[in-house]
């Protein structure tokens, strides 16, 4: 069964919409972690719209699981992780107007950036994953950037349903074959939820799935902990 990584950004934006100081997504990630979370995700973007700085430097040194820093490819970002530490570096695409991240990253086109970022991290002790489309050109662009694991976007089966799901599902389940074959680990994220993460979790050589407002939506209703454990219950 994968493992799974709570994204607590969303805490962080309601605290954002007061500028205030609650709720915190510190409390959030130890919350997730009693209820049997694997790892922590957080985003900290350019705009710094939820996660701050100071959250991520809190959980360092606070969270007793994985904490997966997702980030743009930047100057900037590569610096913050190799002051931070983290376990896990997700190289994401962003742009300022998104809402949330709209798709995987298009590796060729950012080989040569990529090709001194990845190093860098690498050579820190930092397991670089890349947040990718199920695609085989990217799959292979990820094994000659020397990642240590692919994210598969799983949105445009999250967002769908019918033949376009199942025509979504498969696409995901050769994606993960295929890049286990190259020795990439896989993990998976984007759009799951209680309702559609079971054929996701069910797929042999995903070894994590990154899951979040979904969760963070629960939990406004029963409480974090609770929240993580429904989500674990689904996917084991």
């Amino acid at each position: 069964m994968p493992t799974l990584g709570v994204n607590i950004d969303h805490i962080a934006t309601v605290r954002e919409a007061r500028k205030g100081k609650e709720p915190d997504p510190v409390i959030a990630a130890m919350m997730a972690e009693q209820g049997g979370a694997d790892g922590i995700v957080v985003h900290l973007r350019e705009d710094r719209r939820h996660i701050q700085d100071r959250d991520l430097h809190i959980l360092r040194e606070t969270i007793q699981s994985k904490l997966d820093l997702e980030m743009a490819a930047t100057e900037e970002m590569v610096k913050i992780a190799l002051a931070v530490r983290p376990e896990m570096v997700t190289l994401v695409p962003e742009k300022r107007l998104e809402l949330t991240t709209e798709g995987g990253l298009n590796l060729p086109l950012l080989r040569n950036d990529l090709k001194k970022i990845i190093p860098r991290l690498t050579e820190a002790g930092i397991c670089v994953s890349v947040f990718i489309e199920p695609s085989y050109v990217q799959i292979k662009e990820a094994r000659a950037l020397k990642a240590n694991t692919i994210e598969i976007h799983t949105g445009h089966y999250a967002n769908n349903s019918g033949k376009i799901q199942k025509n979504a599902l498969k696409q995901i389940v050769n994606a993960a074959r295929v890049a286990t074959r190259l020795g990439l680990a896989v993990n998976a994220g984007h759009g799951l939820n209680y309702f559609n993460v079971r054929s996701i979790a069910l797929i042999p050589n995903i070894n994590e799935l990154n899951i979040g407002h979904s969760i963070v939506a629960r939990a406004t209703l029963v409480g974090m902990e609770r929240a993580v454990r429904e989500m674990k219950s689904q996917i084991v």
